[in-house]
């Protein structure tokens, strides 16, 4: 027995042993920072085997390596020095992610009052949260008010009279008003929304931008502070967030002109790119921001004003690589043209396949197997063709019922958009770190679909 064999006790990490040979599901560059290799094919992520996570909570279930998440706030600090930068919430929220963002000095981007509730009792400070939302209810609108948002970004023409009526008297709220650039960026048509064609903000192009903020600085109740913009998601090139800095300078030197007022705010919203597999692009950081404060810098000295407050808003990049899911395999079918590996989740924990063909490689873990790799498709256990997690992916050919398999890059826009389809339930997530495991939101049940079923 070496040292690598002695199983982990609390407060006790096992030992890492060398990897393997390296193939592309060997490579661990899109995993957690923390994820090393055991012995027996498995792998320990915040110094907790995945196997042990598996066993403990059972599956399938979301690690998330809270030490991760820190240091990716601390990146995105010191790359954006004199910089709000707020988390984006939609990417994934609890109490625990809430707690660690606000610790680590970032303020909270919300687009609910549900979100925006849970924020701010766990102790997340309301001045540092910013209320966004292309159909903000008047739920969400009277939350924000009542608990003292910091800033509510203007998505329509018809928010502003709501809003500015909902302001108490004597009191006025500080805005931004979201503007759409007219630049394509994202990894997928469905997730691009800095465009003229789709449901978010108000175009420059069309003039109802300019509009919106004339009847803004009308309100007395209102206090425009500035501009805020979102391109799209997974955007992997910084080219489309300096083309973004040009145009709403531009547009702030009109304001300027027209209005006589220098608007002190530029919110240049998230959408930053990260790797799902080994080799893809991500979206370098400190690159960006060095580009980007150069760009204003620049633009903002062309056009005579002054340099505005910047902020952005990462979510997906914090939160995303951070995160596990495992999965436990129910089912191996081999048809004449296809292996499918099922397993005891899917499209109801995560869905991003299916809505815009998010590519995912899956491992084994938790034994090592000297077979051959072969080509499966990764599927769920929901009643849909698209239940797809995976396709065409590598996994060895003696892959059971059983075997446990590990899906990185997991942290982002899986739980946060999970269903209750088939009434199967949303998984627990899982937090590590230190070598302890801690559970932080847990397993959906069936007392919990009874409950909220109250008519018969």
């Amino acid at each position: 027995m070496t040292l690598a064999d002695i199983p982990a006790t609390p407060g006790h990490p096992p030992v890492a042993v060398d990897p393997p040979p390296m193939d592309a599901a060997d490579d661990l560059t899109v995993w957690p920072l923390s994820t090393t290799w055991l012995a027996h094919g498995d792998l320990a992520v915040g110094g907790v085997p995945l196997t042990d996570i598996a066993d403990r909570f059972g599956t399938p279930a979301y690690l998330l390596d809270e030490a991760d998440v820190r240091e990716r706030c601390r990146t995105y600090l010191h790359a954006f020095p004199d910089t709000d930068v707020l988390y984006a919430a939609k990417a994934f929220l609890c109490r625990a992610m809430a707690h660690w963002v606000a610790e680590e000095g970032l303020g909270l981007d919300v687009c609910s009052a549900g979100e925006l509730e849970l924020a701010v009792t766990t102790g997340f400070p309301a001045a540092r949260i910013v209320l966004h939302g292309n159909a903000k209810s008047p739920e969400d609108l009277r939350a924000a008010l009542r608990l003292g948002v910091g800033r509510i970004v203007i998505d329509s023409a018809s928010e502003i009279a709501r809003l500015a009526a909902a302001v108490p008297p004597g009191s006025r709220q500080k805005v931004l008003v979201r503007v759409v650039p007219g630049i394509a960026a994202g990894g997928h048509s469905k997730i691009q929304t800095g465009t003229d064609d789709q449901k978010f903000g108000l175009s420059i192009t069309d003039g109802s931008a300019q509009h919106a903020i004339a009847r803004i600085l009308d309100q007395p109740g209102l206090e425009l502070v500035g501009l805020h913009c979102h391109l799209g998601s997974q955007i992997t090139s910084d080219k489309p967030f300096l083309c973004a800095v040009r145009r709403l300078v531009g547009l702030m030197a009109r304001i300027k002109d027209h209005h006589g007022i220098t608007l002190p705010e530029l919110d240049l919203g998230g959408g930053h790119g990260i790797a799902y597999r080994p080799g893809e692009d991500a979206l370098d950081i400190t690159t960006l921001a060095r580009k980007v404060r150069a760009e204003l810098a620049e633009s903002c000295a062309a056009a005579g004003l002054a340099l505005p407050r910047l902020a952005v808003e990462p979510g997906r990049a914090i939160a995303g690589p951070a995160g596990v899911a495992l999965y436990r395999v129910l089912s191996v079918k081999r048809t004449s043209d296809r292996t499918f590996v099922a397993v005891d989740g899917g499209m109801s924990d995560n869905p991003r396949p299916a809505l815009y063909g998010v590519r995912y490689l899956p491992r084994l873990i938790g034994r090592r197997s000297s077979a051959a790799s072969a080509p499966v498709t990764v599927v769920g256990r929901h009643c849909e063709a698209g239940d797809v997690l995976a396709a065409d992916i590598q996994l060895p050919s003696d892959t059971r019922p059983g075997d446990l398999l590990a899906v990185p890059v997991a942290g982002a826009y899986h739980l946060s958009m999970a269903s209750g389809y088939n009434l199967v339930g949303r998984p627990p997530v899982v937090a590590v770190a230190d070598g302890h495991a801690r559970l932080l939101v847990r397993r959906e049940s069936l007392d919990d679909f009874r409950s909220r079923d109250v008519g018969l």
